[in-house]
């Protein structure tokens, strides 16, 4: 029989054979362990503590570091054998913003206005040589240089000349350019401090570092390993890629890859012919763009300042569809009328025929050069508001248009 001062069950004899709560905290835990809020049951614990056991952190530290070098390393070396070049400013508003804010800080005489084939196909340098004039870049890829051009008609402190190149498909297009454009002038006439000083740190970091453009960050070249996988889904390979490099001081080209990569023209080519629209411009959309295009025209001019336009070249098979949807007779020609206007077209210039055009709409390097130098010989005798040098290089042909 148990005992009336025992007890036979199991549970009680353990409790009874338990340490008093108070006694717990006197009991001293192994090396390296906390007390937990286990240990004091009734105690306040208002931040819990976590065991961390003794490790050799400083191995560890160096070790991550060492292998975070060696990756990033590895990384910049493989994208500077894609030819991805320091200081690429591409893939970003912020730069086309600032260039924009320099009309308000000081008197600019020259502008450059217009789509991508004006931003790729024109060479700073080469107009700074035969005028003394370096022009400002405002030209937008995928934009529409009739925006820009309202834009600096109503800005009074613009009194210079812009030089407005089109592709007609573009310039007549209220659509697709006109929101990327938007994009733009709204980014250059208020952009938060934060995103400013972003900006200037990754100018400064550019310089030294390839890896940085947007186009090849890795997520992006994941996504593109989508070859339309999904039936009935567009997917990224008929999205534009990576097509420009941008200098520090606005001077634009064509990606150097581009100039030899045939998969990469190939892939520009095809976008091209999908993007490009196959039918006719309506009557209504030209007559408003001559419209708009002369209201901004005539402000210009009367502060003082003019307007030239010019057309740079494309491929005779991008040419096709570009005709189908804005012939010369229909657009281009009624737009010099229309606005009293002298206009440049690569069609009437010698040296401009036969370049060499990778991917159909933006030329190589040092054809942009040529097709500069025959374009602002012609643009000098249309305007008294640009001269050639005394001692300006001589002219350019189709062959110096030559890989490099």
């Amino acid at each position: 029989m148990a005992s009336s001062i025992s007890s036979s069950d199991p549970l009680q004899q353990s409790a009874a054979t338990m340490p008093e709560v108070h006694d717990i905290g006197r009991h001293p835990l192994p090396s390296g362990l906390r007390r937990t809020a286990a240990d004091r049951p009734g105690v306040a614990q208002p931040v819990p503590e976590r065991d961390i056991p003794d490790q050799p952190w400083r191995a560890i530290s160096l070790t991550v570091l060492v292998l975070v070098v060696l990756l990033t390393a590895g990384w910049e070396w493989k994208m500077r054998q894609l030819e991805l070049v320091p200081g690429d400013l591409s893939g970003t508003w912020d730069p086309w913003a600032e260039r924009r804010r320099e009309v308000d800080k000081r008197d600019i005489p020259v502008v450059i206005v217009g789509d991508s084939r004006s931003l790729y196909d024109t060479d700073l340098d080469r107009i700074a040589a035969l005028t003394g004039e370096r022009p400002l870049q405002l030209g937008i890829a995928g934009g529409n240089g009739l925006l820009v051009l309202e834009d600096l008609a109503n800005d009074p402190h613009f009194k210079g000349l812009v030089l407005l190149g089109i592709a007609e498909s573009t310039y007549f297009d209220t659509r697709y350019t006109t929101i990327r454009t938007n994009e733009a002038l709204e980014l250059a006439r208020w952009e938060s401090p934060s995103k400013r000083a972003s900006f200037q740190i990754e100018k400064v970091i550019s310089h030294g570092l390839a890896m940085l453009c947007d186009s090849y960050q890795l997520s992006n070249l994941v996504i593109r390993l989508d070859h339309d996988w999904r039936p009935g889904v567009r997917g990224p390979y008929h999205d534009i890629w990576k097509l420009e490099e941008l200098d520090h001081d606005g001077q634009t080209r064509l990606w150097r890859r581009i100039d030899h990569d045939t998969y990469l023209s190939g892939h520009a080519r095809m976008v091209w012919h999908e993007l490009l629209p196959p039918f006719p411009v309506g009557n209504a959309t030209v007559s408003e763009v001559l419209n708009r295009s002369k209201v901004a025209i005539d402000k210009i001019r009367a502060r003082g300042g003019d307007v030239v336009f010019f057309r740079p070249p494309s491929s005779p098979d991008i040419r096709a569809i570009e005709d189908k949807h804005t012939p010369r007779a229909k657009a281009w020609e009624p737009l010099l009328a229309y606005t009293h206007t002298h206009g440049i077209h690569f069609d009437d210039l010698p040296a401009a025929q036969n370049l060499i055009l990778p991917e159909g709409s933006h030329l190589t390097h040092a054809c942009a050069t040529v097709y500069t130098d025959a374009n602002i010989r012609s643009v000098v005798l249309e305007t008294p508001m640009l001269r050639l040098k005394a001692d300006a290089p001589a002219p350019l042909s189709a062959a110096d248009c030559v890989q490099r």
